[in-house]
């Protein structure tokens, strides 16, 4: 019989989808039809001879809804392709090893399109001198049939599934059998009967057929299974697991449970109440009865029925918005039941976690939609919240926004700031400061952390265009062309950022009033521990906004003083601190490390554990030896001058060896550096030879200085600093050069005093 294709101008509308690495991705909207295309096919005729013949194709079609040129998918229909329908709208098949889904607007469309591909299947799967008619496919799948649903036919039945499951036909015709007849309903029946009699091998015999109706991955009988009136016997059957025969589960107790369904709002759409109850009793299936004999097929088939019930019911309830304005009502009521407001937390709760699997559009959509009804105020409700339990879910729902789009929320944060409102931030800080449980104050720790990110408008807008060997002025330098609006806008962040970091961090900078810190509580060992991790993160990440209100708390020194608690792991943290700013090589934060005096706290650890190679005596000597390795001359010159004394008593280990000869090196005047360039001179005399008679010397600088001029300019000392030191080895210098030119040196010492003292003296030497 010819395939009749639908009719070429009637189209349906359709959401094209491909699995990407576990993932549905939306392709695009378009409009779908079925079409038989005739092509030209060709065979190679006794390897000489070319010869052609017109075909029929058929074919699936979709063309998109915003460019009709453009096809959105265009999939031949092949024996193998293994098409499902899955509930009403969705049809998903196998195409050149890539999963693909058609989700139809309507019902209607759905069908339309999946008895194009049956009747296509069925011809394909028949005989090619013999097609098998439909009504030949519809005697087929009559014929098949199991035996009575009674405890004596239990092996018969289960042989009988597994040999039809073999077979994409058989798999069909079994489920016609199976919902049409009823037949599960009489055979979950049997759970109870079993059970009565105690007979345990007939209740290991109706699971393993549980099994094996579910590893058949039939949409249409995993649809069936989960159904109102059947769920029950199906996990009934499963509890009673012949691999585990002395142990029974209680999976019947638990989805019988009708607290678990809790309507905040009532949703009056019959068929998505239906779609909610499915997929929560599909997830108990994937994830609690077939955790353990799940395989890669089954797995996929389960994944995608939840992830197509989850889009529509999510496109449902962000479309109607009477059920939106009645749910967020619920907040603004002040003579509202708490009972109720929780429940609508974690009705919200769900709804950001399923927007985590909708792609981006989808949940931009959703998310906003939720925004404009007002779910910070939801927010701000959890996390005041007197429960744990319910701030963690409040927290989980900030994550979920601030993981979709984080510069939306700094934006409503300081929209909410410019509206002379209570920011969120304040909220979280105030909450950071006062939370007891620990696994909410990680989460309160991670979300200020992005939500006072201070991104600049153009990041790193100088790195470009500054020269090679130009100072390090600052690791995000603003553009000077800004213009009046948006250095305001700067300025204003800026200002946020400070007032926010002064609140968050006022515990920290109490600490200067304490006398002793050995009595810390637990609490405010693990609040400190937070709040240095995130002061570590804003130098890091942003040293340049956070100097002014690190220098203004002194925040330096309060977290030196964390180095003397007995609470190693606080130890660490503030250690933590150090190292960063040590290894940013910033004058200003290398600056703050020396006149805070917390090296010398450092130092003292190192002495208290050594030679124990722990990790608090390990992460200190890897400080000190980073210092030495990247020779940051002020940090070596303020050890040298301030804890000498302390050093050089550290011998198991070079690094304080290395570090004081290095200090002696920058701070000693070697005469025999002198003495070696004068013995080379001596051997080697010809370079003088080419200086002009009565030349006049330009003032030209010894190696010495030219080498310590060059390690003032990497290291980059403050200008101060660098010409002090120029002006004391000028002093040294010449006062020994004048002593070398009475005593009557050497040629090569009156050069050198030439290079180094004024022009009349190197004019009378020569």
């Amino acid at each position: 019989m010819p395939i009749q294709p639908p009719l070429a101008n009637d189209k349906k509308r359709v959401k094209v989808y491909e699995l990407r690495n576990g993932d549905w991705f939306d392709l695009g909207t378009g409009l779908c039809t079925g079409q038989v295309v005739n092509v030209r096919a060709f065979w190679q005729w006794e390897l000489t001879q070319l010869t052609s013949e017109r075909q029929d194709e058929p074919k699936i079609l979709v063309e998109s809804e915003d460019q009709p040129e453009r096809m959105l998918l265009e999939t031949r229909i092949g024996r193998d392709n293994g098409y499902q329908k899955q509930q009403e709208t969705l049809i998903v098949w196998t195409a050149n090893g890539t999963e693909m889904a058609l989700s139809f607007q309507e019902a209607e469309g759905c069908a339309l399109i999946w008895n194009f591909v049956s009747r296509v299947q069925q011809q394909l799967m028949s005989m090619p001198e013999e097609p098998l008619s439909d009504d030949a496919l519809d005697s087929m799948a009559s014929s098949f049939s199991l035996g009575p649903p009674e405890l004596a036919n239990l092996d018969e039945i289960e042989q009988t599934i597994r040999a039809a499951s073999m077979t994409q036909a058989g798999r069909d015709s079994m489920a016609k059998f199976l919902i049409g007849d009823e037949y599960l309903l009489k055979l979950i029946a049997l759970v109870g009967v079993a059970e009565d009699l105690e007979s345990l091998p007939d209740l290991h015999r109706l699971c393993k057929i549980m099994k094996a109706l579910i590893l058949m991955n039939d949409n249409s009988i995993i649809e069936h299974l989960v159904d109102d009136d059947i769920i029950l016997g199906v996990v009934g059957a499963l509890e009673y697991d012949p691999d585990f025969p002395r142990h029974k589960a209680n999976h019947r107790q638990y989805l019988a449970d009708e607290s678990r369904y809790k309507e905040v709002v009532e949703i009056k759409h019959h068929a998505i109440r239906k779609k909610i109850r499915q997929t929560w009793r599909l997830q108990y299936l994937k994830d609690v009865v077939l955790a353990r004999i799940l395989d890669d097929p089954t797995f996929g088939v389960l994944n995608s029925l939840i992830f197509f019930n989850q889009v529509d019911i999510v496109q449902h309830l962000q479309n109607n918005a009477a059920f939106l304005n009645e749910l967020f009502a619920i907040f603004t009521n002040a003579d509202e039941d708490n009972a109720r407001k929780e429940q609508a937390v974690l009705f919200l709760q769900q709804c950001a976690a399923i927007a985590k699997t909708l792609q981006i559009q989808s949940r931009a959509n959703l998310l906003n939609n939720l925004i404009q009804h007002g779910l910070f105020s939801v927010i701000a409700f959890a996390v005041k919240h007197p429960k744990a339990s319910m701030r963690t879910t409040g927290i989980d729902i900030l994550v979920a926004l601030l993981d979709h789009d984080p510069n939306m929320m700094r934006a409503y944060m300081l929209k909410a700031v410019h509206d002379k409102r209570v920011p969120l931030t304040d909220t979280l800080v105030h909450l950071l400061h006062a939370e007891t449980d620990l696994g909410v104050k990680n989460q309160l720790s991670d979300a200020i952390k992005i939500l006072l990110d201070p991104l600049p408008p153009n990041s790193e807008p100088m790195a470009a265009q500054r020269p090679a060997g130009a100072d390090f002025v600052t690791k995000l330098q603003r553009t000077p062309q800004l213009t009046p609006t948006q250095a305001a806008n700067e300025q204003f962040a800026q200002d946020n950022f400070d007032r926010s970091c002064r609140k968050l961090f006022a515990p920290l900078a109490g600490l200067e009033h304490r006398a002793s810190l050995n009595d810390l509580s637990y609490q405010e060992v693990s609040l400190f521990v937070y709040l240095v991790e995130i002061l570590t993160f804003f130098i890091r990440q942003h040293s340049a906004r956070s100097r002014h209100f690190v220098a203004q708390e002194k925040l330096a020194a309060r977290v030196g003083q964390l180095l003397r608690v007995p609470q190693k792991p606080l130890k660490l943290t503030a250690l933590k601190f150090f190292r960063t700013a040590v290894a940013l090589q910033d004058p200003f934060y290398a600056q703050q490390v020396i006149s805070s005096r917390s090296l010398e706290p450092i130092i003292d650890i190192v002495i208290e554990t050594m030679p124990r190679d722990n990790l608090l005596n390990s992460a200190c000597l890897e400080m000190f030896e980073f210092i030495r390795k990247e020779s940051i001359k002020p940090m070596i010159l303020h050890l040298g001058e301030h804890y000498r004394h302390k050093l050089q008593h550290i011998t198991y280990v070079d690094t304080f060896t290395t570090l004081l000869l290095r200090f002696d090196q920058l701070t000693t005047h070697k005469p025999e550096v002198e003495h070696m360039l004068l013995s080379q001179d001596h051997e080697t005399p010809a370079p003088m030879n080419r200086i002009p008679p009565n030349a006049r010397w330009q003032g030209l600088p010894s190696p010495e200085i030219r080498s310590t001029q060059a390690n003032d300019f990497i290291l980059q000392h403050p200008p101060e600093r660098l010409a002090e030191k120029r002006r004391r080895q000028e002093s040294e210098e010449d006062e020994d050069e004048l002593s070398k030119l009475t005593s009557g040196p050497k040629r090569r010492n009156s050069i050198n005093a030439a290079a180094s003292s004024p022009p009349t003296l190197a004019t009378a030497d020569f």
